[in-house]
């Protein structure tokens, strides 16, 4: 923790704002020693100290972050996380499972307005490849370590998300929220600049 403390200072002298992932209680409070105003997420583990990044006004493009339960919300909530402290805009549609699809088509509406969704499962991982035979956007796909019965700690979300059908999927490893948010910011950076 004091090392990781002591590196977040120094990119916030450097930078004026910084951004943890996978801090703990022990990173937030090191931190918070030498930065006292650094706000700790405790759900999603992550650890922000200044503002988010400025974006032009031009852009008005919708990053959706999708989680398939309830208990996928803390990968979700890092990669929504950084997606805003990158500056961009981020709607929320968490516990939106094929388990209950009518909630996900429920939001059919917002999804059509999305620049990229990042969806976020365990269990069979089915939440991506659902969402990209709805929506006409990239779609990153994060399989988590959630579940019970045969997930292999989400080796059997990852293997689904691999062999999804539906155009226009990447998949990101494991767990990797900061990824699915930091490569959604890139697509809708890219798209801003065309």
């Amino acid at each position: 923790p004091e090392q990781a403390a002591e590196i977040f200072s120094r990119i916030v002298l450097k930078e004026g704002r910084a951004m943890a992932t996978r801090a703990t209680r022990a990173h937030a409070t090191a931190i918070r020693k030498s930065i006292p105003r650094a706000r700790y997420h405790l759900q999603s583990r992550v650890m922000i100290a200044g503002e988010p990044k400025e974006v032009s006004e031009k852009n008005r493009s919708v990053i959706i972050v999708a989680s398939g339960g309830t208990a996928d919300i803390p990968v979700a909530e890092e990669a929504a996380l950084t997606a805003e402290f990158n500056g961009y805009k981020v709607e929320r549609l968490y516990d939106v499972g094929v388990a209950g699809l009518h909630r996900l088509l429920d939001q059919q509406e917002l999804l059509n307005e999305a620049a990229v969704v990042v969806a976020v499962a365990g269990m069979d991982g089915a939440l991506p490849g659902v969402i990209a035979g709805l929506v006409a956007c990239p779609v990153i796909a994060v399989p988590t370590s959630i579940g019970y019965g045969t997930g292999f700690g989400g080796v059997a979300a990852l293997m689904n998300m691999l062999n999804a059908c539906a155009p226009g999927i990447a998949v990101v490893n494991i767990d990797n929220g900061f990824g699915a948010g930091y490569l959604a910011s890139l697509i809708v950076r890219q798209k801003v600049r065309h």
